[in-house]
């Protein structure tokens, strides 16, 4: 019961990550986005830096993720944790490693955090490249 404790308070920690990421990747966006008036080649570089803040933000929750499994020895090494964690968020699920019966429902959570989390990114991907090609003069 503890671990979904934890798995309820590694969801509030990955969603305040996350919101402080946007929120920051808003502010880099307001200083240098062309949007209504980019070139192909800036709109591109723009999305990869979109694309990897976004990224950047997901591994640093999988990686608190990873820290729980560590402190509570789930597996025997960090670098297993990291792993467990990395395929556990991004719901690849390769099986080849198992947690212990009583962390199998955290790890559920996680995946469910990963889904929710990559569909927040999404979303927000979606309404950059909107506004990147949105026609100009045009303000809605």
């Amino acid at each position: 019961m503890k671990e979904l404790l934890f798995a309820a308070a590694l969801l509030a920690v990955c969603v305040v990550i996350h919101a402080v990421a946007l929120a920051r990747l808003l502010r880099w966006l307001e200083h240098r986005s062309p949007f209504g008036q980019s070139s192909f080649w800036l709109s591109t570089w723009m999305l990869i830096g979109v694309a990897w803040r976004l990224v950047v933000s997901h591994v640093l929750q999988v990686l608190c993720w990873g820290a729980l499994y560590g402190a509570a020895g789930v597996f025997n090494d960090l670098m297993s944790c990291a792993y467990f964690s990395m395929v556990t968020y991004t719901t690849v699920g390769y099986g080849d490693l198992v947690p212990p019966e009583r962390w199998r429902m955290t790890a559920g959570v996680e995946g469910l955090t990963g889904i929710l989390m990559c569909g927040w990114s999404t979303a927000f991907f979606f309404t950059v490249v909107s506004r990147l090609h949105r026609p100009i003069g045009s303000e809605h």
